[in-house]
């Protein structure tokens, strides 16, 4: 129990001031994130975060909800390693249920450079402090008996076996959302909706405020925590960013018998999927391979996604696909985020989050803020910075099926 637990606080989205510490773009996970550990870790309160819609209801809202750290290099592998234990953690720290549920995470292969890929994904693992092991098939067959080990029953796609990460976990996205931004705004925090940023101020080279379109709001500091609309943003402060973004979607199912318990994953056969906690089957896939800022459905990708999926579990046959929707990625050229400084004084960034920004949410807040708050960018965050190009030290790793 917590310090706020009984807190009587009327919580109301504020109006803007004309100045603040700290100004973040963008009222998703990451923006939110980065507002409340600055005033929870570093007692920097005068901050406001300005959301052209609704909280929570940009690519934060149009995720899977995975969280997992078996990623495929060191620095990734130790960074979501310390966003899922903050996950395990925040449900106590914000006393709000998030519905964490760790479920395991089964990455199946079906070839031989699969298996390959996979034992040395779960060495790096291992060495760098992540608990992933190489299962055969009759494990894979223990924790997911739904599965079938010869998709289509000619041998072309066999289960050869898979990676099994024990603490993969989901949680609910809007639970995440509004236990963070709760803890922003009873600790000072300033939540401003449906307010849209249409310029940055300057003063020389320094970005000093925003634009928006109720008016002009000075800033310390400026970050720009927006998904999908990242580009034109930057352009503003002339900061030109390595980013094309994708459309990714998903669906989810009507409910089925509670028992399909780990989240299941295909990099060969390009989707995963899992059980939320309706029973719902929860799917996506691969990104769409031409950049677009598109978040229209199509049918391509449900016939592509089910045809696939049914193969490998063939219950799947007798639900209905309820809804679909679609996200934006934000994809860097070795697949890694981007954070912290642009070379532009005044303005910082989170960006390049592609398919896992949601993994992410409380570890990427978490090391913005100590960035803001000191100037100094933690030992976690540091390898994601945006002059890495330019130093020629990329961090490739496409450790997702939805950046195949």
């Amino acid at each position: 129990m917590n310090e706020f637990t009984e807190t009587k606080v009327q919580l109301n989205f504020a109006t803007q001031k004309k100045s603040y510490d700290v100004v973040v773009i963008g009222g998703g996970g990451h923006g939110l994130s980065t507002a409340y550990h600055l005033a929870a870790r570093h007692d920097i309160t005068n901050v406001a975060v300005i959301e052209r819609g609704y909280v929570g209801g940009g690519n934060t809202g149009r995720n899977t909800t995975v969280i997992r750290a078996n990623y495929g290099i060191p620095e990734a592998v130790r960074f979501y390693q310390r966003s899922m234990e903050m996950y395990e953690e925040l449900e106590a720290e914000t006393d709000r249920w998030m519905m964490h549920n760790p479920k395991g995470l089964l990455w199946l292969c079906h070839t031989e450079a699969g298996v390959r890929r996979e034992q040395a994904r779960a060495s790096v693992n291992q060495a760098f402090g992540t608990e992933t092991v190489w299962i055969d098939p009759a494990e894979v067959k223990r924790l997911a008996p739904q599965v079938d080990l010869d998709p289509g029953g000619r041998g072309e796609m066999p289960v050869l076996g898979g990676s099994y990460h024990v603490r993969g976990a989901t949680a609910r996205h809007d639970r995440v959302v509004w236990a963070l931004a709760e803890g922003a705004m009873l600790r000072g925090v300033d939540i401003i909706q449906h307010t849209e940023v249409r310029g940055l101020l300057r003063c020389g080279s320094r970005v000093t405020g925003v634009r928006t379109d109720a008016g002009d709001i000075a800033a310390g500091t400026v970050v720009c925590a927006v998904g999908g609309d990242v580009t034109s943003i930057a352009d503003m402060a002339d900061v030109r960013l390595p980013i094309r973004t994708h459309p990714l979607q998903a669906f989810v199912t009507n409910t089925y018998e509670q028992g399909f318990h780990p989240i299941v994953a295909s990099g060969d056969m390009g989707f995963y999927l899992s059980q939320t906690a309706r029973g719902e089957i929860l799917a996506g896939q691969h990104i769409d391979p031409q950049p677009s800022f598109n978040r229209r459905s199509g049918i391509g990708f449900l016939s592509e996604l089910s045809h696939r999926a049914m193969l490998l579990l063939p219950f799947l046959a007798n639900l209905r696909i309820l809804r679909q929707w679609t996200g934006s990625c934000d994809m860097s050229p070795d697949y890694s985020p981007i954070m912290g400084a642009t070379g532009v004084d005044g303005f910082v960034i989170t960006t390049g989050w592609g398919t896992w920004g949601f993994k992410a949410i409380p570890i990427g807040g978490h090391t913005l803020a100590e960035f803001i708050a000191t100037g100094v960018a933690p030992a976690l965050m540091a390898p994601f910075s945006l002059d890495r190009f330019e130093r020629d030290r990329t961090l490739a790793d496409r450790g997702s099926s939805g950046t195949h």
